[in-house]
């Protein structure tokens, strides 16, 4: 079935239109799964790096994405493809690498790390208290969350440590502000997790 039908499916019974980007076979349920590869689960196969050509403007009520973002080279226009397809209300959601998180660095398909402040560039505000500019871009997002995300899924007793670190470095904005310049590379984070809204 074709992506456009599968939308029109939803919206006529009543659902909200929601994508999965770089889905791969474990796509979320609920979600409308977009692939570099046909894979079990994909619906649509698309090369990221060319946009969202397939979806119409405003039509996306949610659009989602697990470790996607830093395979992307063309990352500005995948952005701005996605500020166009979300309807205004919309939310995208995203987990990337967190940049001191040396696992990350032997995967040679990655192309950019993240930081606190990486989605920041995008809106025209932000709590945080070190400001960065926001007047590259023409379309802005308004970041809702981030949260550092600590972990080691291979090494449980370290990963209870590692949740102490979490609660303790996502208390405030400040206390991210704090972890990132001064303890990200004694205690490296593994992810970090935005969820913003487009500005239209």
């Amino acid at each position: 079935m074709e992506i456009s039908q599968i939308i029109e499916q939803k919206r006529n019974s009543g659902q909200k239109v929601r994508i999965e980007l770089g889905c791969g076979p474990n796509k979320k349920e609920g979600f409308i799964g977009i692939d570099f590869l046909q894979l079990p689960g994909v619906d649509h196969v698309a090369n990221l790096e060319e946009g969202l050509s397939f979806l119409a403007d405003e039509s996306i009520d949610e659009i989602t994405s697990s470790h996607v973002l830093e395979h992307i080279e063309n990352f500005e226009f995948l952005m701005r493809e996605i500020h166009r397809v979300l309807k205004h209300d919309g939310t995208h959601s995203v987990v990337v690498p967190y940049f001191s998180n040396p696992w990350y660095y032997s995967d040679h398909t990655h192309k950019r790390f993240f930081a606190l402040y990486s989605f920041e560039y995008f809106a025209k505000s932000s709590n945080l208290r070190r400001k960065v500019p926001g007047f590259y871009h023409d379309f802005h997002f308004e970041v809702k969350e981030r949260k550092l995300i600590f972990k080691s899924p291979h090494f449980p007793i370290r990963n209870l440590l590692k949740q102490f670190y979490m609660r303790l470095f996502n208390l405030s904005p400040w206390m991210q502000e704090w972890y990132e310049e001064s303890w990200c590379y004694a205690f490296p984070c593994q992810e970090i997790r935005y969820t913003m809204k487009p500005v239209k």
